[in-house]
This record gives structure tokens, sequence and C-alpha cells, in this order.
């Protein structure tokens, strides 16, 4: 999936699902800036904790609902998601800057998923390619409640 995102070490990516940081870790190493929202308290408070041990700077964490994306820091030129939609959140789409590449797992729950590559063109034209297909858990709108 980092592959699919034709990585750019002048670029900012979001990274949708932080869970223990290790897969932002690899995308601060290839871009510039790195945002990852995760829902679970816990994973969040224990990656922010691991990234500070490695002294990695260049990655942002958000707890919050990563079919919202994050607005505030919005336009991103790459986007990845690493939980199946049913749908592609239409707020990533619209966070994608021109020449911005989302990857995505996409499909049921229970189903057959396909990892997608959308692309949107300098127009804002948004094009869809699909790559493989996966088994994914689900991208659950909203964050958790952990007890």
């Amino acid at each position: 999936m980092t592959q699919l995102l034709n990585p750019d070490a002048r670029a900012k990516v979001l990274e949708i699902g932080t869970g223990s940081g290790y897969q932002a870790a690899i995308l601060s190493k290839l871009f510039r800036r790195t945002y990852s929202i995760e829902r679970y308290r816990s994973l969040h408070i224990k990656a922010v904790e691991i990234f500070e041990k490695l002294k990695i700077s260049n990655i942002t964490t958000k707890l919050g609902d990563g079919y919202r994306g994050w607005s505030e820091q919005a336009p991103f030129s790459h986007i990845i998601v690493t939980a199946a939609a049913e749908d592609v959140p239409a707020a990533l789409v619209d966070q994608l800057g021109d020449n911005g590449v989302l990857v995505i797992p996409v499909g049921p729950d229970q189903g057959d998923q396909t990892i997608l590559r959308i692309t949107k063109d300098h127009h804002g034209m948004v094009a869809e390619e699909e790559m493989i297909p996966v088994r994914f858990v689900p991208l659950v709108q909203g964050l958790a409640v952990e007890t």
C-alpha cells in the first residue's frame, strides 16, 4: 500500500488508523510530514510514546474519526487508510490535493475487498484504479468507546 502511494519526500501524508505506529514511522521516513488519526485512545497514547522514544519529530497524531479526515491540515498530497471502508469516504477525497493519491481498501466487512488507488488531477478530476484483493478490519466511524 505504501508503494502504491508513490511516496514523495517533499510532501505530507495523512494516515487513517495509527494503530501501533509502525506504518506512521515508515511514512515519516518517506514524507516530509506525516499526520495520523487513531480512534482508540489507548492506541493513540501508546503510539505517541513510541514516536517520542524513537525521537521521530515529523509525525503529528490526533485522536479522532478517520472517516472525517483532518480538514484543518488539508489538503494532503497522499492519504493512506489501513482499514476497509464500505465506500470511499467523501471527506477523504475532498481533502486530497491536486495530483494527490489516496490508497484505501474498500468492500463489505464480511466480503471481498479491494485496494483502490484514487488520484485527483490538477483540475480536480478523480480517477479510481482497482489494485489487489485484500481482507482488512472495517473502518468504523466515530471514536471508540473503551472500557
